[in-house]
């Protein structure tokens, strides 16, 4: 069921976007070669310890598309994981692609941002288009997220994105509603028709979350830890996600971090 929030509840919902943008932007700092992929669960653990009202997301939690409860603070996919990643004993190295999503709860309201990075000095070039095209799928995404557009608008400004660069699109996994909890209705696949779908009005909060592979749509479950999600070629994927809510007066960006370019749409 869709359920719209007042603008009360949109101003209850900002300091958990607030929180999880914050958290995000002082992992990109941390992140680095060398860098453990446990130390960054850890510095996330640490953070909603300390902060009033704050939970975890991700703990305990167990869909029908996981095995078993998650059980970390925060999915960090390397490489050809995608989505979903379970941070593991691992040291990153020069050029590791990485995709940091992260989910809390503060005084009952959801924030859900995703953000993605190459650590170290050799970057491929190749890496690099793959996140832009992420983060300027977001971004086209939530320019249609206004009243009277329909969702597919939405849906198909991200596909276009993804096809301008010719990166193929799963519907698998997208977007979703967000409120008392991490994963609500609607849908919102990363591709689809315009002026098709659900007409979006005031109040609704969705997460829009472009992800794309460099050469494959196609993904499985790596049974090592029945979580993290791969490319099944191999191709590195990118990741890219906000927390927005419709309003009146266009979107608001409720995860927006210091420094992203969306951090205007934030009020």
């Amino acid at each position: 069921m869709i359920e719209l929030k007042t603008p009360q509840e949109i101003e209850e919902m900002k300091p958990a976007g607030h929180f999880v943008g914050s958290i995000l932007n002082e992992l990109r700092e941390k992140t680095k070669v060398g860098t453990n992929l446990l130390e960054i669960d850890e510095i996330v653990h640490k953070r909603i310890a300390d902060r009033k009202g704050a939970q975890s997301c991700y703990v305990d939690y167990a869909p029908d598309f996981g095995t078993g409860p998650f059980a970390h603070y925060i999915c960090i996919s390397v490489n050809d994981a995608v989505l979903h990643g379970v941070p593991y004993d691992y040291t990153l190295k020069d050029g590791d692609l990485v995709s940091l999503d992260l989910a809390i709860s503060v005084d009952g309201w959801v924030g859900d941002s995703a953000i993605s990075f190459v650590v170290g000095k050799d970057k491929d070039p190749s890496d690099l288009r793959l996140i832009k095209s992420t983060e300027e799928a977001l971004a086209a995404g939530i320019a249609e997220a206004i009243p009277g557009n329909r969702l597919g608008d939405i849906s198909h400004a991200i596909g276009e994105v993804a096809a301008e660069y010719g990166y193929p699109v799963n519907l698998e996994f997208g977007g979703h509603g967000v409120g008392h909890i991490m994963h609500g209705d609607p849908h919102v696949p990363n591709d689809g028709k315009a002026h098709h779908g659900y007409k979006l009005r005031p109040g609704l909060v969705i997460a829009i979350e472009p992800w794309f592979m460099k050469t494959t749509d196609e993904i499985f479950q790596d049974q090592r830890d029945g979580w993290t999600l791969r490319s099944v070629d191999g191709s590195r994927g990118a990741h890219s996600e906000h927390t927005i809510a419709i309003t009146e007066n266009g979107p608001i960006v409720l995860t927006a971090r210091e420094g992203d370019p969306l951090s205007k749409l934030y009020n």
